[in-house]
């Protein structure tokens, strides 16, 4: 087809439809003088024939296949500029739509049916020309939704386009997601989202509600946004429209210029900007919103608050992500305050070290106002959140137990009006605090003991030796270590296998992640040396897992090479980067002494001491941090005094 012959790609393309990483593909520009040429972009990011590149890949025996999705979003890429992207890509939705409305008119019609597109997709938002003028690209698209459901065609170009442009867009990550949307909506719920951004909120809530099943507003979910980018509006409203959902999602600013005023809303779910000065302070000084007080400048998150507070119906619920400084910061303190008394704040969560915190507000309805406020510090362990916003709801006066508690709001009310939970963090109970200050001491006494013991037996050398040198790359040419890397794309969040994740081997835990069976996996087995992108190295003692992503696996042949001896030279590679100003480790660089492979074990073995050495320094450190804090927890609440030194 003609139209094939224009698409280009990156190399970040390459890459990807090669399954391959970036690396490779830089690798194979340097090495093969018959590589393609770029045909356009810069110096930097250089744009190669998608044809031309194919015809290579597989002369070179590399497995390389284009399906048709790939070839529809390469098109889109190629058609525009990243600027104009999202509205192409917004387009093709409105055009999907349209084959989902009306597939018998594009059968019988093809794109002579296209003028009755603009009839058929009249509740899409903004004022954009959704005529997409490329026809080869319309009839790649309607090729594609004949091999695929429309909305899933839709999915997989949001997708790409969100991953094409990920530090321009803000996507609330998909566990926060249905978290906020399992806190507060209700079966039959009418949703909002008054800065929907791309939809992934009402899609949480939209899924939620069928899967509950039925709605109370004539057996159908009603879902409302407002997004005040018009392109990611109309994204959100064709990915909500494409299920089959009723909805209304206008284009404009909530604050300034809410095109739902007037319609109420059962709950609100909001991911809204943070620290945005520019929000409509001046011409909103006497907006009826602000029922709890004028928003400062600075605290554009109190003026959402109080927008969705005021468009959803007295006793319905809200749940909006916060900037953990919206907890503290003096200026917002007596917005605080009026919602702490008016009972409509009752429940602030730290999803995370360094934020976001997530709000839960009630719009009060005349009933008895609460008498304390949950406060929850999950520290990434959103498990734990659901469970004690129920328990809260359930007895609002009850003690929590774990990370979680309920603070009198009276004693909230002071000159600061600091809801941070990290400030309210629950103190141990009297019935178990003996229990674990006594355990907590002595491990860290039993521990602590033991760290002299630990300690290499090292020989100091007169006169530095220095030994014959070889590289890693150079070891892997020789067949003495084989170098493997996770899949392209793998997931680590959720399957019935173990994952040894970055953060496993840095910590030198065990492995923490979870994934789906897939004939691509790496299995880790005893002696392989896994390194993370920032210098961690770990020598896999247990198989069973898989390799994580971010990961390097070195697999030796033990016959010529020792991993202890392999593991401590990688390690010191980290202290002498080939690059210094780079936070990646050039580890195909880093050089290895040859020796014997006796001589090897040797090393080995000093190096394996020096590494459990360090695992227990950081068990003694993380004992000492948890007897340090029972201490002033133990000092402050009353449970410990100090003793005299003397007796």
């Amino acid at each position: 087809m003609e139209e094939r012959q224009e698409i280009t790609v990156n190399a970040g393309d390459i890459a990807r439809l090669a399954g391959v990483g970036r690396a490779a593909v830089s690798n194979w520009r340097r090495r093969h003088e018959d590589f393609p040429q770029p045909v356009g972009g810069t110096t930097s990011s250089p744009l190669f024939s998608l044809p031309e590149i194919a015809v290579w890949l597989r002369a070179n025996g590399k497995s390389f296949e284009v399906s048709l999705g790939d070839l529809v979003w390469q098109r889109m890429r190629t058609s525009v500029d990243d600027l104009r992207l999202g509205e192409l890509v917004a387009k093709v939705g409105a055009f999907l739509l349209f084959l989902r409305r009306e597939p018998t008119a594009w059968r019988d019609h093809g794109t002579k049916s296209l003028t009755r597109m603009a009839e058929v997709t009249t509740d899409l938002p903004g004022s954009a020309d959704l005529r997409l003028d490329d026809l080869a690209l319309v009839r790649l698209v309607a090729e594609l939704a004949t091999e695929r459901d429309p909305l899933e065609v839709f999915e997989f170009l949001c997708e790409r386009y969100v991953e094409a442009h990920s530090r321009q867009l803000s996507v609330t990550r998909d566990d926060v997601a249905e978290l906020m949307v399992r806190l507060v909506v209700r079966k039959g719920d009418v949703v909002l989202d008054p800065a929907c951004g791309v939809g992934t909120l009402l899609l949480g809530a939209d899924t939620l509600t069928a899967r509950r099943g039925g709605a109370s507003t004539g057996g159908k979910t009603v879902l409302m946004g407002q997004e005040v980018n018009e392109t990611n509006a109309l994204l959100s409203a064709v990915r909500v429209l494409l299920r089959g959902t009723e909805a209304r999602i206008v284009a404009g600013d909530s604050l300034r210029e809410d095109g739902l005023a007037g319609d109420v809303a059962d709950a609100v779910v909001c991911d809204p900007p943070f620290n945005e000065r520019v929000w409509g302070h001046e011409e909103l000084a006497g907006d009826p919103r602000w029922e709890y007080g004028l928003p400062p400048r600075g605290e554009s998150e109190l003026a959402w608050v109080q927008h969705c507070l005021a468009r959803v119906r007295p006793g319905g619920l809200v749940a909006i992500l916060m900037p953990t400084a919206a907890a503290s910061r003096r200026p917002g303190k007596r917005i605080r305050g009026n919602l702490l008394r008016a009972g409509a704040l009752r429940a602030v969560v730290t999803l995370a070290p360094g934020g976001p915190d997530l709000w839960i507000l009630r719009r009060p309805d005349g009933g008895r106002p609460p008498s304390q406020l949950l406060v929850v510090d999950a520290g990434e362990d959103l498990s734990v959140v659901e469970p004690a916003w129920r328990a809260y709801l359930e007895n609002p006066e009850a003690e929590l137990s774990g990370e979680s508690r309920t603070v009198r709001i009276i004693d909230l009310l002071d000159d600061e009006v600091d809801l941070a939970p990290a400030r309210h963090r629950p103190q141990h109970s009297g019935l178990d605090f003996p229990r674990d200050f006594t355990e907590a001491l002595a491990r860290f006494m039993e521990t602590s003991a033991t760290l002299s013991e630990a300690t290499p037996a090292l020989e100091l050398l007169a006169e530095r030796q220095d030994l014959p040198t070889t590289t890693v790359g150079e070891l892997a040419k020789a067949g003495l270590i084989t170098i493997l890397q996770a899949p392209p794309r793998m997931s680590a969040d959720e399957g019935p296998l173990p994952v040894l994740t970055a953060d496993d081997t840095a910590a030198g835990a065990s492995p923490s992640g979870r994934t789906t069976l897939d004939p691509a996996l790496i299995m880790i087995r005893p002696g392989d040396v896994v390194t993370t992108v920032l210098g961690a190295v770990r020598v896999i003692t247990q198989s069973g897992a898989a390799l994580g992503p971010q990961l390097t696996l070195y697999r030796v042949d033990p016959q010529r090479l020792d991993s202890g001896f392999l593991a401590g030279f990688l390690r010191s590679a980290d202290a002498a980067r080939v690059h210094p100003s780079s936070s990646r480790l050039d580890v195909r660089r880093a050089r290895v002494p040859m020796l014997p492979l006796s001589d090897q074990r040797m090393y080995g073995t000093a190096f394996r001491e020096l590494f459990e050495l360090e695992d227990r320094l950081r068990a003694t450190r993380a004992l000492g941090e948890t007897l340090i804090r029972l201490g002033f927890d133990g000092l402050v609440d009353g449970h410990l005094r100090p003793c005299d030194q003397g007796a």
